[in-house]
């Protein structure tokens, strides 16, 4: 017997400038408006789409309006500033009521068409973030792709990133993880790190990237790496802790050091005056400042993951009860031959 559960799917899309791509990207969501069959055969439909106004220097907020007048499915939320991507993305994402959210970019180069093998994806593993994996090389150029990828790796080798480099704004997350993030994520987080404080399994799943539409990108590289170092100053303490490394090595060298100094002097090795202690006490010296800051600064990351909202604990449903535990496929297609 086939699964009558629908998915329901909440869109939510942050919008900046986006008063020439918006209407080629809600046409490109409206068929998925309507229920459809997944390619595995599960049940689903977008049940609204949330276009979160951001300020921009365009006139998309018209847009919207006119959009909202004319598709019951399409709900505003509208910002009093211009706060940034992450922070609009939270707020459509708080607002938001679907068993899933999706999170699109307004350029149009996420196509829904993929939203259908995302849910396939999470359904399969059983997991409640699912990141879109591109096959093609993402539409923004040599230079700002290979840094992108640079980035997430060394956050994710280095820093303690986690699995930074599956990070993709083009996002399926179960809805009630994701409006628990909006709720506790706290001023200046990353949202993809506070997904991965709490998220209990995250995969990927393969898409198509699009060209972007007829705009200009909202991010100079000056902003780029704003982006990257609040990545960085959110993910966690492993940085501090390399310092505290650093420092510690100084301080044990700087002790071995004057060891073998002494042991020189015993064999009347001739050393100029005075430099031994000096090298010892720089060594040493340096050592136990790096330390001092390193563990100064873990107190100080204590307090900031307090700040940012990092939750000690998150109190869900049992997934079984809701969206994951409806994996049975449906025996045929209500709403024609769509999804991907």
């Amino acid at each position: 017997m086939s699964d009558p559960y629908v998915h329901r799917i909440s869109v939510v899309t942050p919008v900046y400038q986006g008063e020439r791509t918006l209407d080629a990207l809600v046409e490109s969501i409206e068929p998925w408006t309507h229920e459809f069959t997944t390619p595995a055969g599960h049940r689903a439909i977008v049940s609204e789409v949330i276009l979160s106004y951001d300020r921009g220097p365009d006139d998309s907020g018209a847009v919207i309006r006119r959009l909202a007048a004319s598709k019951p499915w399409i709900r505003p939320v509208w910002l009093s500033r211009n706060y940034g991507q992450h922070a609009a993305t939270l707020a459509g994402i708080a607002s938001s009521g679907g068993d899933w959210v999706v999170t699109l970019d307004e350029d149009g180069q996420h196509d829904p068409v993929f939203i259908g093998s995302m849910i396939d994806t999470a359904l399969r593993e059983q997991a409640d973030l699912v990141y879109a994996a591109p096959t093609n090389r993402p539409p923004h150029g040599f230079v700002r792709n290979t840094a992108s990828k640079s980035s997430k790796k060394l956050l994710e080798s280095f820093l303690g990133g986690g699995r930074a480099s599956q990070f993709n704004s083009y996002r399926l997350i179960l809805g009630e993880i994701a409006r628990s993030v909006a709720a506790y994520a706290g001023t200046g987080v990353y949202l993809d790190v506070a997904l991965s404080w709490v998220s209990a399994r995250t995969v990927t799943s393969p898409v198509l990237l699009r060209e972007e539409g007829d705009r200009d990108s909202g991010y100079s590289y000056r902003r780029l790496f704003a982006h990257f170092w609040r990545m960085v100053l959110t993910s966690g303490t492993r940085g501090l802790r390399f310092v505290t490394g650093v420092g510690a090595l100084f301080f044990i060298g700087g002790i071995l050091f004057a060891l073998y100094l002494v042991i020189m002097r015993a064999f009347a090795v001739d050393i100029p005056a005075g430099w031994t202690s000096q090298m010892v006490l720089t060594a040493v010296g340096i050592g136990a400042i790096l330390m001092a800051l390193g563990i100064v600064a873990e107190y100080l990351g204590v307090a900031v993951s307090s700040a940012l909202g990092r939750p000690t604990y998150l109190i869900v449903r049992d997934p079984l009860s809701g969206p994951l535990g409806h994996r049975e496929p449906v025996s045929k297609d209500p709403g024609g031959e769509r999804g991907a």
